[in-house]
């Protein structure tokens, strides 16, 4: 039968239990730091309890320890050891065999919200004067870590959603940018006909296409692929559309364009990415097309009965300064011609066996049926990709331009 001072000490205790239960309550619903609530921890448990060691241990993305007092080894600098990680009881540490460091504790105690076990807090010398103190102890630091777990879970999810929100909204901004790059309207009249299809592998690509009109007589076409994607590709790409459309208002020169966009591409990345790019700039009154391909997919060219592909020009541009050749294709009497250039997504696409579109069957499909309509070209060619992935995904943005003259 209990005493009467056995029954006020244990009424005291219940009461310093409760009034660190409503101490903790009361910081998690001041929004204290996880710091400080693994700080209350500590302090709730050692003088409540009068644990002499303790280490807690918190899933992050890895296990860390939190909180260590009173134990010969620092816990802090030690890694979980793995036959730990799965536990969903309470466990005596001698129901593990082996040299372990965790061995100078005599409990493992789980931490769990709903199935999953959040953290493990081991203890060693807590007060074990009697089997319903023990386990009233334990009971008191599942309850109390259970409390500042979760609150800390939570914190974490709020922190993620924020950080989300904010990947959302500079998706967005890089979304509108991308969008931004391309011309709002092509020409197709009777004379010169240009279409362009753009499928993003993802909300935010590196591929980049534009018609740029530089006199009564010439414009320009390109298109462009950055290594890399997101929202960096984005912002590169629209610093390099507006180098090359400040260029073109001083220079139609593709030469001295093209020098001038790899130095910028060069100090702008410091080598760590780089653009394949073609461009070519067409003049109505001469029938004649200057181009430079730097290491970009060559496009194919239907003249007179002819497919070739337009292979000029350089290597990839951003990746050494200055660039280790430099050529321009130059053709004359191009009066009555179709142009198809493309980005390396669309022959890279894979099918369901592992292989390639490829250049080939691309090849192949513009050579029968060049004369078609560029609208229904591009169509096509969707067609065929999605038929040939199967249920594959696409693995990179796909960009088509298209021109014909004549």
């Amino acid at each position: 039968m209990l005493t009467q001072a056995t029954l006020q000490q244990l009424l005291e205790k219940k009461e310093l239990e409760l009034n660190s239960l409503l101490e903790i309550t009361q910081a998690i619903n001041a929004n204290v730091p996880e710091e400080s609530l693994y700080k209350i921890f500590h302090f709730t448990l050692r003088s409540n309890l009068n644990i002499k060691k303790l280490a807690l241990f918190v899933l992050d993305e890895r296990w860390n320890c939190k909180v260590n007092f009173g134990t010969q080894n620092n816990f802090m600098r030690e890694r979980l050891d793995d036959r730990f990680e799965l536990i969903k009881n309470i466990h005596q540490l001698s129901e593990f065999d082996g040299p372990c460091a965790f061995h100078e504790f005599d409990l493992v105690i789980p931490i769990s919200h709903k199935s999953d076990t959040l953290a493990l807090v081991f203890v060693g010398g807590m007060d074990q004067r009697s089997t319903h103190d023990h386990e009233e102890g334990v009971k008191f630091i599942q309850a109390l870590g259970n409390i500042i777990i979760v609150a800390i879970e939570n914190k974490k999810l709020a922190r993620k959603q924020l950080q989300q929100e904010a990947f959302r909204k500079e998706l967005e901004i890089a979304s509108d940018v991308q969008q931004f790059l391309f011309p709002d309207k092509l020409p197709y009249t009777e004379v010169l006909k240009l279409e362009a299809s753009y499928l993003p592998h993802d909300m935010i690509g590196g591929d980049y296409y534009d018609y740029v009109p530089i006199n009564a007589n010439q414009f320009l076409i390109c298109v462009a692929d950055v290594s890399g994607k997101g929202i960096a590709a984005a912002l590169m790409m629209s610093n390099f559309q507006a180098s090359l459309r400040t260029l073109l208002r001083q220079t139609p020169n593709l030469r001295d364009i093209v020098e001038a966009l790899n130095f910028q591409v060069l100090e702008n990345t410091k080598g760590e990415k780089f653009i394949t790019f073609f461009a070519a700039v067409y003049d109505i009154a001469l029938k004649t097309m200057v181009y430079v391909n730097a290491g970009h997919n060559p496009p194919l060219l239907w003249h007179k009965g002819k497919l070739s592909q337009l292979e000029d020009g350089s290597t990839v541009l951003g990746a050494m300064h200055p660039l280790p050749f430099l050529n321009e294709g130059f053709i004359t009497g191009l009066d009555d011609f179709t142009l198809f250039a493309y980005t390396d997504g669309l022959i890279e696409t894979v099918n369901e066996a592992g292989e390639e579109f490829g250049t080939r069957s691309l090849v192949e499909y513009f050579s029968l049926n060049h004369r078609k309509d560029l609208r229904t070209i591009h169509q096509d060619i969707i067609v065929m990709l999605d038929g040939f992935k199967g249920r594959n995904g696409y693995r990179d943005d796909i960009t088509m331009l298209s021109c014909r003259v004549g």
